[in-house]
């Protein structure tokens, strides 16, 4: 006989496409050298996400250790999500605007870097996740892998 287990919760934070809002402030550092004001906005929603699930985690948590959940989550969420992909994502458009030619035309002045940056995205998200939880990890043997 095989036990079964119960299926897992769906975590709308994680699990789902509401995780991409914790990137905006992404799109924001992309297009910062067009839409400047687009920038602290872009933050904003980030933050706001981190919040939102850092509460969820917090209120569903029944135990005497939902203080503890809520500092992991907005520790692991606030790395994995607003700071290091917005430094990532903002070394690429400024690195990327750094080396094109001077006298190219202002359309490559302003667009490829934030092409590179727009592009860059979706291949940062998983390692970043996976370094930041790693990172935790190391620093807290309680955490068990928890993300």
């Amino acid at each position: 006989m095989t036990s079964e287990e119960p299926p897992k919760e769906e975590d709308i934070y994680r699990d789902t496409p509401v995780r991409l809002l914790g990137y905006a402030n992404e799109v924001g550092e992309a297009f910062r050298y067009q839409i400047p004001s687009l920038v602290g906005p872009s933050y904003a929603v980030s933050s706001g996400y981190v919040l939102a699930d850092t509460w969820d985690k917090f209120s569903k948590d029944e135990t005497d250790g939902k203080y503890v959940t809520a500092l992991d989550t907005v520790v692991w969420q606030g790395l994995a999500s607003v700071a290091v992909p917005g430094f990532t994502i903002h070394t690429i458009v400024r690195s990327c605007k750094a080396v094109i030619p001077k006298g190219a035309p202002p359309f490559a002045h302003a667009w490829i870097p934030t092409f590179c940056g727009l592009g860059a995205i979706p291949f940062i998200v998983e390692p970043i996740d996976e370094l930041v939880t790693m990172t935790m990890d190391s620093f807290s043997p309680t955490r068990s892998g928890k993300k």
